[in-house]
């Protein structure tokens, strides 16, 4: 399987900024965040045929690896598996956007999060931040900035 330069870069870029996840963690949702800014898209089935097709495996194989990804350990095949702690990810996540701001100086982060229960199997937390600054003139602009 080869590996394409720009996925190589992404994958080491994300275990440098997520550096509390495995090297299996960290790659695994680099093709993630990869695959579904590809194809514009954040559907399992859509992101694995095109990261199955881009590293020439078997689609099933790119699927299970991408749903795995968000599994619990005991859902997991192999010995060796981790459970993923979202938890600790949320400070590496907010110190990566704060790092991509050039000037900090009259600008305001706003932090929102909604739980959302789909049925009785699925619980979807969904955290954004929003980034705005303060105009010349002194009144609150929204730069339009959401990560």
């Amino acid at each position: 399987m080869s590996t394409p330069k720009s996925l190589k870069n992404w994958v080491g870029f994300v275990a440098r900024k997520l550096p509390h996840l495995s090297k299996p963690q960290a790659k695994v949702l680099a093709m993630w965040s990869f695959g579904m800014a590809m194809v514009q898209s954040c559907g399992l089935t859509t992101v694995a045929a095109f990261l199955a097709n881009l590293l020439e495996t078997k689609e099933n194989t790119m699927r299970q690896r991408l749903r795995e990804w968000y599994w619990g350990k005991k859902d997991k095949t192999g010995k060796c598996r981790q459970e993923l702690d979202v938890t600790q990810s949320f400070v590496p996540l907010l110190q990566w956007i704060l790092s991509l701001w050039q000037d900090t100086e009259n600008k305001q982060l706003f932090l929102a999060m909604d739980a959302t229960t789909l049925g009785q199997r699925f619980t979807v937390l969904a955290k954004a931040c929003f980034v705005s600054r303060l105009c010349d003139s002194g009144s609150l602009e929204n730069c339009g900035s959401y990560c």
